[in-house]
């Protein structure tokens, strides 16, 4: 299995035509950039987002062109402290342009996730961008899917738990 970084993998926005959508399954990720806000944050400090700017700039620049970038955040109820976190700072995402909602685990249990139950991006209904994490919930990369067996289970997938989830301004955990 082949695997390209984040870096690689969001150049994917820059091609996709209409909709970019990534579910997400992990109540804690590990992500390097985080750590320092992550941790200011759990002391009861402000946090400084300007560690988002590029992700917010690359989704304001996709979204004002008519494209759609949306996820569905899978959540263990009640939540860890990180899924506290990443609800704190969902607002700035949002205001970026990001439609986001969020579904509880449990409703989740119906459902059979394809690529190995990881985490994915979806791009256009064509290719799915799978993400691959160590023991330790560092991100590995992405493997690139184009099968279409595979993105048809999980567009499957992203219609039943898009229509069943929570839009973030409704959502209170």
């Amino acid at each position: 299995m082949e695997l390209i970084s984040s870096a690689e993998r969001n150049r994917l926005f820059e091609s996709f035509e209409s909709d970019a959508f990534h579910l997400e399954l992990r109540d804690d990720y590990s992500v390097p950039d985080e750590d320092g806000p992550y941790a200011s944050w759990l002391r009861g400090e402000s946090v400084d987002n300007s560690y988002m700017e590029p992700w917010l700039a690359m989704v304001r620049q996709v979204t004002r062109r008519g494209r759609t970038v949306r996820r569905v955040r899978v959540v263990t109820e009640p939540h860890t402290p990180y899924i506290q976190w990443e609800y704190a700072t969902t607002p700035v995402n949002v205001e970026a342009g990001e439609r986001i909602r969020w579904i509880s685990r449990v409703a989740l249990s119906r459902h059979a996730l394809p690529v190995g139950g990881n985490d994915w991006w979806l791009f256009d209904d064509k290719i799915l961008a799978v993400g691959h994490f160590d023991e330790d919930g560092r991100v590995l990369g992405s493997e690139l899917i184009d099968d279409p067996s595979a993105v048809a289970q999980c567009a499957h997938i992203r219609d039943a738990l898009w229509d069943t989830a929570i839009p973030h301004s409704d959502y209170k955990p």
